[in-house]
């Protein structure tokens, strides 16, 4: 799996990396390249519903949205040939999450050699409106 990675990432089709992992499909969690980079969507599925009054998504599935994107990001900022372990994620829940697609995009804040700090946020239909955000610190393995 190494070496697809590997060879992914060299040509640059890091949204292909996501579906090598299966969580992601099973959640739904799909990436795309836009004008500003990498974006990593979950899509709607109603068996991600957490609160049914609300209709929001699960707090869980909104973190693994968050991790997703801040790996992915990683991914493709770097110069890494692995997927980096993770080491521990903060999650700040600003807003419900409610049922519809939900988008995330991550930011290298800091990297040194072995470990990597990675902000992520999440929105709905506005960017300046985040849903959530997460700071995740990454081992980095080569």
């Amino acid at each position: 799996m190494l070496k697809t990675i590997e060879s992914l990432k060299a040509s640059g089709n890091i949204p292909a990396i996501n579906e090598l992992i299966p969580y992601a499909g099973v959640v739904g969690l799909e990436a795309f390249q836009d004008e500003s980079g990498l974006v990593t969507v979950l899509r709607y599925r109603a068996s991600n519903i957490g609160n049914f009054i609300l209709q929001a998504i699960h707090g869980g599935v909104v973190g693994a949205l968050l991790e997703h994107a801040a790996i992915l990001h990683l991914l493709s900022e770097t110069e890494l040939k692995a997927v980096p372990k993770i080491v521990n994620l903060s999650v700040d829940f600003l807003r419900p999450c409610l049922a519809g697609d939900t988008y995330a995009r991550g930011k290298v804040i800091r990297q040194g050699r072995r470990i990597a700090n990675v902000r992520a946020e999440a929105w709905q239909q506005n960017p300046d409106r985040p849903v959530a955000a997460a700071h995740a610190h990454f081992l980095l393995t080569q």
